[in-house]
């Protein structure tokens, strides 16, 4: 794979644990293509959401080497990882982690005045339009429903134009009709920013939409899943 917009290298996560050290992680080697949509599948407690931590500088690996977009993910400091986020990926949760003081517009345009935009009420109200939200701007958090928030969380994640996505079980907290119109929005608004999307899914059929699918088992890759996307 040639200029991998990801890439780990021996990767571990060790945690402590109320009886000591946890091994969470173990030699994850792991490269992710440019524009590519990976489905990270596997039992719970297989270590998904951790590796996303870690694919995220939102968690700092025990060992190995991470790069994105060619940076050093493992030698930065949190200042440098926080600037990277915030200038190259969005992050989707579960759970939405939305402001609850803040409206919908306010929260999407949040990372866009960190990071000094000027324009940032005007791309926000804009990327509220692209999930169908315009007529919730002024709501809070409270006052919207769970497939609504998410979306604003959705909204909130593309709205820096990040080059990679990561979603961490974005459809879990929501029904059937709710969790397939977030998957929809998901992989349309990735593909239209050609961002590469990382998304951690107990659902088949979500992880079925993804041009790869790479399975963890007790903190491993299963090795056939790496052997058959690369054939």
């Amino acid at each position: 794979m040639s200029d991998p917009i990801l890439s780990l290298r021996d990767v571990q996560l060790t945690l402590d644990g109320n009886a000591g050290p946890v091994d969470i992680l173990h030699d994850i080697t792991l490269d992710i293509a440019r524009g590519q949509t990976l489905g990270l599948v596997g039992p719970s407690g297989s270590g998904k959401s951790s590796l996303l931590m870690l694919l995220g500088g939102l968690e700092r690996a025990s060992g190995g080497r991470i790069t994105a977009l060619g940076h050093d993910l493992t030698a930065m400091s949190e200042d440098a990882l926080a600037r990277f986020r915030r200038d190259h990926m969005g992050v989707v949760f579960q759970s939405f982690h939305l402001i609850p003081t803040m409206t919908a517009l306010e929260n999407v345009a949040t990372p866009l005045e960190l990071a000094g935009r000027k324009d940032a009420f005007v791309r926000a109200a804009e990327e509220l339009a692209s999930v169908g939200l315009s007529h919730r701007a002024d709501h809070y958090p409270s006052q919207m429903s769970g497939g609504e928030q998410q979306r604003v969380a959705l909204a909130r994640a593309m709205a820096p134009r990040p080059d990679i996505l990561l979603a961490d079980e974005p459809t879990g907290n929501l029904d059937s009709p709710t969790g397939a119109l977030i998957a929809d929005l998901l992989f349309d608004l990735s593909a239209k920013a050609c961002a590469t999307l990382v998304l951690v899914t107990h659902s088949s059929e979500l992880a079925a939409r993804c041009g790869r699918v790479v399975r963890l088992r007790d903190g491993r890759i299963e090795p056939d899943t790496v052997a058959r996307a690369a054939e």
